[in-house]
This record gives C-alpha cells, sequence and structure tokens, in this order.
C-alpha cells in the first residue's frame, strides 16, 4: 500500500518461514495458507508502525508476478478488496522491480542511468535501468540455469546445513578458508557471454568434491566448503556487474535481492566498485530480502509518474518477465 506522503515504515512480520525451514525449501500450499493467516495483521502492522490508518491509503500496490500461484492469488485478491473497499488505485508490479525500488528506501532516487544487479533465490540478473517507473528495463544478461540463490541452497542441503542455505552459508564461511577448495568460476572464459550466469556447474564441482570427501571416508571441513563456495559466486557475480557498469560508461552499480544480504558479496563489491571508481548502492539488510515496503516503493514511483492504474481484470503472472515495473493482465497481453 501507498500512504498518502509516501512510503514509510519497515517490512512488517510475520514470516512463514520457520514453516518451510521443516521441509528444507518452500512448499507451495503453505505459502498460501500463510499468506491467508499472514496478509490482513501485516497490512494492519505496517499501518501501526507508520502511525496510519487505512483512510490514509492513497493506493494500493500488489505483487502479480512473478512468484508461486497461491500466494499470487491470495495477495491480488487482497489488494483488490483493499483498493475496492477504499475507492483508490491498485497498481500490479513486478516482483523484481521491486528489490531494484528497495534501493531508494535508504538512498534516495536511483541516478538515470544506473546498472543493477539482481541476485536472489530464483533470479540472478544484471540490468540497465533508466527512469524505473516509465522506461523499458533492458537486460544485459541472466543465469541460464541455476541463480545464485538456489545454487547456496542446493550446496548447503549437500553440506547438511539448515535452510535457507544463503544466511548458513555465510555463517559457516566466517571460519573456512576460501582457498582450501578450488571451485570453478563460471562463463568467465574470454569467449563466455560477458553478463549471462550459471551456478549449475558450480553448484555440481561443489557436491563432487563434498561426494569425494565422504567416499574417503572422511567428513567435509564444512566451513571451507561455505567459504569456497561463497568466494566463487561472490568473485562471478562482482566481475560481470563492474565489467558491465564500465563498458557501458555507468558509474553506479545497484546490488538488491536476498543474496545481496550476503557478507562477502557486499564487501567485495565495495571492494570492485571503489577500485574502478563506481559508486555502489545496497539496500539495508532488512530490505534486501522479500518485503512489503519494497513493492509499496515501486508503486509510490509509480503513482508519483502519473502510471494509469490497472484494470479490474488485473490477473497474476507466475512467470512474468522483468521488462517494465508495471505488469499488465495476462488476458490483455495475449489480446495484444
Amino acid at each position: 500500500m501507498r500512504a498518502r506522503g509516501g512510503v514509510r515504515g519497515g517490512p512488517a512480520a510475520p514470516s512463514s518461514m520457520d514453516e518451510h525451514a521443516r521441509y528444507g525449501g518452500v512448499v507451495p500450499e503453505i505459502a498460501a495458507r500463510a499468506h491467508v493467516h499472514a496478509v490482513a495483521p501485516a497490512v494492519q502492522e505496517a499501518l501501526d508502525r507508520a502511525g496510519l490508518t487505512l483512510a490514509d491509503v492513497g493506493a494500493v500496490a500488489v505483487t502479480t508476478g512473478p512468484g508461486l500461484s497461491g500466494a499470487l492469488q491470495v495477495g491480488l485478491a487482497a489488494a483488490k478488496g483493499y483498493a475496492f473497499s477504499l475507492g483508490v488505485p491498485l497498481h500490479g508490479v513486478h516482483h523484481l522491480a521491486g528489490h531494484v525500488a528497495a534501493a531508494t528506501l535508504d538512498g534516495g532516487p536511483l541516478p538515470n542511468p544506473c546498472i543493477v544487479l539482481i541476485v536472489s533465490g530464483g533470479h540472478t540478473s544484471l540490468l540497465l535501468v533508466r527512469d524505473l517507473a516509465r522506461d523499458p528495463i533492458v537486460h544485459l544478461g541472466d543465469t541460464l540455469d541455476d541463480a545464485a540463490g538456489e545454487c547456496f541452497d542446493k550446496v548447503a542441503r549437500i553440506l547438511r546445513l539448515p535452510y535457507p542455505g544463503g544466511p548458513a552459508i555465510d555463517r559457516a564461511a566466517r571460519h573456512g578458508d576460501p582457498a582450501a577448495v578450488r571451485l570453478p568460476r563460471p562463463l568467465s572464459g574470454p569467449d563466455d557471454p560477458p553478463y549471462a550466469f550459471s551456478f549449475s556447474g558450480l553448484k555440481t564441482a561443489a557436491a563432487r568434491w563434498v561426494e569425494a570427501q565422504r567416499a574417503a571416508g572422511t567428513e567435509p571441513h564444512v566451513p571451507d566448503a561455505a567459504a569456497a563456495l561463497q568466494e566463487a559466486i561472490a568473485d562471478t557475480l562482482t566481475r560481470k556487474a563492474v565489467r558491465a557498469c564500465t563498458d557501458h560508461g555507468i558509474d553506479t552499480l545497484v546490488v538488491v535481492g536476498g543474496v545481496a544480504a550476503n557478507s562477502r558479496i557486499r564487501a567485495l563489491t565495495e571492494q570492485r566498485c571503489a577500485a574502478a571508481g563506481i559508486t555502489v548502492r545496497v539496500p539495508a539488510l532488512r530490505l534486501c530480502t522479500d518485503n512489503g515496503a519494497m513493492i509499496a516503493a515501486i508503486g509510490d514511483l509509480l503513482v508519483r509518474s502519473g502510471a494509469r492504474p490497472a484494470p479490474l481484470d488485473l490477473s497474476i503472472d507466475p512467470s512474468a518477465p522483468l521488462a517494465y515495473a508495471a505488469l499488465t493482465p495476462l488476458a490483455a497481453t495475449r489480446a495484444a
């Protein structure tokens, strides 16, 4: 939701993460049911934290894709209900555009243009972003298979670390030696696409090292394995991101998404950007993982830009490509 006067407050509680952790990953049915129970309390808590009431809401923004179909349906149904009952405009927005907008919440407007690196559980992309609310988003490169977050989760499971794997790897890596295990840097050769990503092979290489250790009768040293994996991912991401900035003559790099909370990625990004004379923008930790504030932020930008509200038949798109910040219904897209 967008409150009159701007976006205030931070991401609201409750979370279904503890329930998902019992199963080692996100269970779509559990996610949808958790949304049903949490949506009204989360909205009320967000309003309470901001010192507002529903009467102060000037527009409603909702994620309509990409994501899990059941969870998206619950969110859209609630958003339509709020918008209709309050008589305010509704905007359907792209989840990943919300991550980009999160960088504006504690750092102000983004420069036009900027390079954006999105790293999350299901997405790894390098983008050229101009006016986020108005202009098309240009994809310089995307992951060809596993995203960085998927690689963290899958290797964490192999190492018998808890879910979610990213934070578990980060904690374990603090006590490890990244040079103790040799792992590849995917798509880093001179003939490889410069901005594309691939983490499936890295995941496989890490898994084979673990299997070899266990086949030899020894348990792998988890901190070393975690540090090596984290270094390989951070090295790959930051090299390509800095190259994109220098190749396009752009002096600001924005790093967003859940994996942007990783301590080594943040540190190496700062280090390499400083060496290249590039300004780096990374949201606060609490704004990196999925949260309602980032969706309110992109909704706020759309309202301020004069974007037309979504039609009444706004629908979800679980596999929506990131082309614009606002999403249109699937029916309208097909008709066009």
